[in-house]
């Protein structure tokens, strides 16, 4: 059963609920750990959408689909490539991306973002998915001419982790087979992504059991799968969307 988990400000007040069509069913305590449904149901339009979790770290991967690492001439990796993105630069749907203070371009990269929802250190490959909670739409935005900027390191982390440049949500839709998933980019009303997930170096499970050996993943963390081929360059006053079919559409502006 698909399940789509949400989290809103509602009168002031932060709370969570399952998402059915334009109602949410408010529950109480915590959402990765045994949540009480209540009798309260609020419409979606009266509420302010926030991220769907507060995580404690956010990895995005890197060169983590064959068919993005073909067309730049990569091998795939031995294993996952990973940086880690800060809080700041979390953002909701609906939220502006803020253009950071340089000239150089800024891209989107649409992606599948694994939530985790029970703590795992060393896990297996079959065990993997006993600690995932579900999945959301993520845009891993980026200022790739900062990268390899200093030839002595290159920083990903920077390029990446500028305020505003996280955005993920609406919803942690449950109950998915990431493997049948699709993403797609839609700048300004045109897809610009439209990419498989099994198109994946590392699935899902294999990402979870071997980042797991590095460190211990939380309730609440966030992995970014990578992207595809279709990556490009947003302008102020672009609309920029991550659309995957059972958990909904990502929305922001790039001002």
């Amino acid at each position: 059963m698909i399940q789509r988990w949400i989290r809103f400000l509602h009168l002031d007040t932060v709370r969570f609920g399952t998402l059915d069509g334009d109602k949410i069913r408010v529950f109480k305590g915590d959402m990765f750990d045994g949540p009480s449904r209540t009798d309260i149901a609020i419409n979606l339009a009266d509420v302010t959408v926030l991220t769907p979790v507060v995580p404690g770290k956010v990895l995005a991967m890197w060169n983590n689909f064959h068919a993005l690492g073909k067309k730049l001439g990569l091998a795939p990796p031995p294993e996952p490539l990973y940086l880690m993105k800060p809080p700041t630069s979390f953002l909701a749907p609906g939220g502006t991306i803020r253009k950071p203070r340089t000239d150089a371009k800024v891209a989107f990269e649409g992606e599948l973002a694994i939530v985790i929802g029970s703590t795992c250190s060393g896990v297996t490959v079959e065990s993997a998915p006993d600690h995932i909670f579900g999945y959301t739409c993520a845009n891993d935005v980026t200022v790739g001419e900062i990268i390899q900027r200093d030839p002595t390191f290159p920083q990903w982390v920077r390029a990446k982790g500028f305020d505003t440049f996280c955005p993920f949500g609406p919803v942690i839709a449950t109950g998915l087979n990431p493997a049948m998933l699709v993403v797609r980019t839609i700048l300004n009303g045109e897809v610009r992504q439209d990419y498989p997930v099994n198109d994946m170096v590392f699935s899902v499970a294999e990402l979870v059991s071997m980042i797991s050996q590095d460190m211990t993943l939380e309730p609440g963390d966030l992995l970014l799968c990578g992207t595809s081929v279709g990556v490009g360059s947003m302008r102020p006053g672009s609309t920029i969307e991550v659309e995957i079919d059972g958990i909904g559409t990502l929305t922001n502006r790039f001002e």
